[in-house]
């Protein structure tokens, strides 16, 4: 007799930002939803995140924008500086004026306080929980997507998304690619802020703009952390070396940036170095029953500040496909996910590929160094704080296919 089949409306394999924000907005809609992750616990890594408006916005629809800016930091100014020379070379203000153009406000947020309010969320809302499971493939019979798990177990559901990040193994069944090198590697530490701390930009979020490096710095926990991250093109990375050992090649990459930069080194946690991947822009997600999100579908590198940004546009934008299609006010039907997840693949796949585009560009533009280095400085200091031009399409309340207001509506509609 075969082992019976875990079922579910819907399945999320992935426990990271993207799988938690799907299983919460499909939640939201009244899905029955099982998630998987194969780490025996649940939890994030890294440091800090930046949630431009975009993402903030997402979590104020879902009524958790308030836990994020309890333990989160408003910055006053994103400031743009040159790493050589000290000198400022724009900043945009984020404050009331900001917020009201773009509908909420930007917030810095350690990635685990993040990772755990949505996962709080998720358990209070009723999402079934489950660690310890390696997913490693998912088929499509007759309507119905089964995923095979490492250790035989076997799940069923009406839709499955594919959460796995970067590396992940079901993308496999829409696009034979892999991760893309950009020949840089990030070191990242959080710091206590002490007396010591200098206290001129603890309220902004700084950016360093150096040849083939950069540097970052925020506050984090309500001002009681430093954020530090550190960028920079690695020979041994491009070597094909993760990982290496000693600073001698950290500190020869800021040899020659203000002393600022260089002190700000010291906070940096460096036993663990992150390499930074994206990879190329896939017009499709879907295959069968099961669609990708987040890094599965769309990993990108870090300079725009919008990889977990992107991933709660996708469970936002998922959420409105579904409705009408498969939530109604006459109940579920499990025949609307097809289109659910077309719409919802072709609502997010154009705009996802401009970012991770853009992504790379803006990071070319960071790193450069001799004449290209002036006319960057001289385009920056050309910008007035206050000139939205360079933001709108990427935080505005109408490019990312996420209603401002509409949703909540609907979904009081279908729950009525």
């Amino acid at each position: 007799m075969s082992n019976p089949k875990p079922s579910t409306d819907v399945l999320v394999i992935g426990g990271g930002m993207a799988g938690l924000a799907g299983a919460l907005a499909l939640r939201e809609n009244g899905a029955e939803v099982t998630l998987l992750e194969r780490a025996p616990e649940f939890g994030e890594v890294g440091a800090g995140l930046q949630m431009a408006p975009n993402a903030s916005r997402v979590l104020k629809r879902w009524g958790l924008l308030e836990k994020a800016l309890e333990i989160g930091v408003r910055p006053r100014h994103l400031v743009f500086r040159d790493a050589v020379t000290g000198e400022e070379l724009t900043r945009q203000s984020l404050g009331d004026s900001f917020e009201e153009r773009y509908g909420a406000p930007y917030v810095v947020i350690h990635r685990s306080d993040l990772h755990r309010i949505l996962l709080d969320a998720c358990r209070d809302a009723g999402v079934r929980l489950v660690n310890d499971v390696l997913v490693e493939t998912v088929r499509t019979v007759d309507g119905r997507a089964t995923a095979q798990a490492a250790d035989g177990a076997t799940y069923e559901a009406d839709v499955v998304l594919g959460a796995d990040g970067l590396k992940s193994t079901l993308r496999r069944g829409v696009a034979q690619d892999g991760p893309v090198s950009s020949s840089y590697v990030a070191y990242r530490g959080t710091v206590p802020i002490t007396a010591e701390t200098p206290r001129g930009d603890l309220e902004d979020v700084i950016v360093y703009l150096g040849p083939d490096c950069h540097l970052v710095q925020y506050p984090l926990r309500k001002g009681e952390l430093l954020n530090t991250v550190a960028v920079f093109k690695s020979a041994s990375f491009e070597r094909g070396e993760e990982q290496y050992g000693g600073v001698d090649e950290l500190e020869a990459a800021y040899r020659d940036c203000v002393p600022a930069v260089r002190d700000a080194l010291k906070n940096l946690a460096t036993g663990i170095r992150w390499p930074m991947y994206d990879r190329d822009p896939i017009e499709n997600w879907v295959a069968g029953r099961m669609v990708l999100m987040g890094d599965a579908a769309h990993p990108m590198l870090q300079y725009l500040a919008q990889g977990a940004c992107q991933a709660l546009e996708d469970a936002a934008v998922l959420q409105e496909t579904s409705l009408g299609t498969v939530f109604t006010a006459d109940g579920a039907d499990a025949v609307g996910w097809d289109a659910a997840i077309r719409n919802f693949n072709a609502a997010r796949a154009a705009r996802t590929a401009r970012v991770q585009r853009a992504a790379r560009v803006w990071g070319e533009s960071w790193h450069v160094s001799g004449l290209a280095r002036t006319l960057r400085n001289l385009l920056f200091k050309s910008r007035k704080d206050g000139d939205y031009q360079y933001n709108d399409w990427l935080y505005g309340q109408d490019g990312d296919g996420v209603p401002s207001a509409a949703a909540p509506a609907a979904r009081e509609q279908v729950s009525a």
